[in-house]
């Protein structure tokens, strides 16, 4: 599995208009991609504008070609890339431990 993790900061004061979006884009489009497993998104506390995404993936290249390069990315980022302050941050990690 595969961890896609963004790092999101948006436009001051946008953020119950984005707490919606982000969540009615990952149900409507994200979780019927290719390779798909589920999501986590946090909230900023001492930054209220940051936002981490956690997606988990079957491979690296569900996301990177199987979603990216759909016309569904282009759906998800008008949902949610006019709240955007800047580009995010996107990298990807393997699973090297857990607890039980």
């Amino acid at each position: 599995m595969i961890l896609e993790l963004a790092d999101i900061r948006i436009k001051p004061g946008q953020q119950a208009a984005f707490d919606e979006a982000i969540q009615r884009g990952i149900s409507a489009v994200i979780s019927s991609a290719k390779g798909f497993q589920g999501f986590k998104i946090n909230k900023g506390i001492e930054t209220p504008e940051r936002y981490v995404l956690q997606v988990f993936w079957d491979t690296l290249e569900n996301h990177t070609i199987d979603f990216r390069e759909s016309p569904a990315f282009a759906e998800w980022r008008a949902i949610v890339g006019p709240f955007f302050a800047g580009p995010p941050t996107v990298e990807h990690f393997e699973l090297l431990a857990k607890s039980a």
